[in-house]
């Protein structure tokens, strides 16, 4: 069975850091490229950061650059987002998703409808 499973949202105070965890099962994850995304409430799902294992290429929202970081861990079948310097406007349901079709690189990385597989995310809150 094909799965994406994230982790590690929760609630943290506005400086605070947090690492989330997108768990692949039923295929491998590296062979895919894998987005994460957010959305808060009466917003659009916005592109936080990607990568593509083609090239090791990484792409990162201009919000979050310098605060956040992609990382692979092949032997887990796992991406994970590490979120340092956070602050409330990034709070939201955060969600992992593979692009089959190798599409989502350049400028076109955060285009959500390129992704074709979703997990079902992880709440993050930032709060004092």
């Amino acid at each position: 069975q094909v799965q994406l499973v994230e982790s590690g949202g929760g609630l943290v105070q506005p400086g605070g850091s947090l690492r989330l965890s997108c768990a692949a099962s039923g295929f491998t994850l590296d062979n895919f490229i894998v987005g994460w995304f957010r959305q808060a409430p009466g917003k659009e799902r916005e592109g936080v950061s990607s990568v593509r294992p083609r090239d090791g290429s990484t792409y990162y929202a201009d919000s979050v650059k310098g605060r956040f970081s992609i990382s692979r861990d092949r032997a887990k079948n796992t991406v994970f987002l590490q979120m340092d310097y956070l602050t409330p406007e990034d709070a939201g349901m955060y969600y992992c998703a593979i692009d089959y079709h190798d599409l989502a690189y350049g400028t076109g990385w955060s285009s959500v409808d390129l992704y074709d597989f979703w997990g079902q995310g992880t709440q993050v809150t930032v709060s004092s």
